[in-house]
């Protein structure tokens, strides 16, 4: 279990959002819930690293004596069962390892946390086309899907998986297995039918996941404090091509409360205000699971009933 004294994770300060309750009946809800909480954890950039990741929640557990709710990820969580699911992982021959997901989908150790996760540009992408549309990779393990919404508790949670090419964008998934080196370098690329899918969404979305950062999100946050950290970023902020552009239509289609990234391995924040009287999306971009690393990020979403459950409302593609 990590300390100060061993590998030194850093955590982040939560961020507390609670309801205002107008209705009488309402109110008095929520003086019965009122010391009900739900936390929920939002990860980075697994790299496969489950072991590291749940001994950082369950040490924060300890140390404040709360509950972890429920774990997002936001890509490069790489469910490599065995080494045949290897050789369709987007990754240099000297970075293909085993990690430890394959001891969660073996039966060896059971997630602490229900976990939920959307891919990106480094995954076992035979195992996720497997489940396109979603579905438990492991027990408690759950992938949203290459698009997808689902609820936790009263959560509408939404996510779009991989990273966006444009000359990819317009063409269908013609990859086939078993991937050939091209397939397995576009297998992750965002396409516009699953775009489209989303876009469809009427029902306001709590919290959405995608791997790289919506296109343009640097202009409503500490630019100059993010180039301290990513200097070379300057080049494409100025083009107008860092980040995806679908990310971007989808962040001012469906405005919702959150927005999680990860793939620059590095934190960011920002505010976006949709139009002068709309609401705001909380940005959050987080780093990859190393210590010392912004990675990790606690925050109380609203106040819940227990018996807290994840159920799939779009995993068949019915927005």
């Amino acid at each position: 279990m990590p300390t100060k004294g061993n590998r030194g994770f850093a955590l982040t300060t939560p961020i507390l959002l609670f309801f205002n309750y107008s209705s009488p009946r309402s109110r008095a809800l929520s003086q019965q819930l009122r010391f009900l909480e739900m936390r929920i954890a939002v990860e980075g950039c697994m790299h496969g690293d489950l072991d590291n990741v749940y001994a950082t929640i369950l040490h924060l557990q300890e140390v404040e004596n709360v509950k972890i709710d429920l774990l997002l990820c936001c890509g490069d969580f790489q469910a490599v069962r065995n080494e045949k699911d290897l050789e369709s992982l987007h990754v240099l021959p000297k970075y293909r390892n085993m990690n430890s997901f394959w001891k969660y989908y073996s039966g060896e150790k059971v997630a602490p946390v229900p976990t939920v996760f959307i891919g990106g540009n480094h995954e076992a992408s035979n195992y996720l086309w497997e489940l396109y549309y979603g579905g438990w990779v492991a027990p408690h393990i759950y992938f949203l899907g290459f698009a997808g919404v689902i609820k936790f508790g009263n959560i509408r949670i939404g996510g779009l998986s991989g990273i966006y090419k444009n000359y990819d964008y317009h063409l269908g998934h013609y990859e086939k297995l078993p991937y050939n080196h091209k397939d397995i370098c576009s297998v992750y690329h965002v396409r516009e039918y699953d775009v489209h899918k989303l876009m469809q969404v009427e029902e306001p979305i709590d919290i959405f996941l995608s791997h790289d950062w919506p296109r343009g999100i640097t202009d409503h946050g500490n630019l100059a404090n993010l180039l301290r950290q990513k200097h070379f970023f300057e080049k494409e902020i100025k083009e107008g091509t860092l980040g995806s552009e679908p990310a971007a239509v989808l962040l001012d289609k469906l405005r919702p409360s959150y927005w999680f990234s990860a793939h620059l391995h590095c934190k960011f924040a920002a505010l976006v205000q949709h139009g002068d009287d709309g609401p705001v999306t909380k940005f959050l971009a987080l780093d990859k699971c190393l210590p010392r690393r912004k990675f990790l990020q606690v925050y109380l979403p609203t106040l819940l009933p227990s018996n807290y459950r994840l159920s799939s409302t779009t995993n068949l593609g019915l927005l």
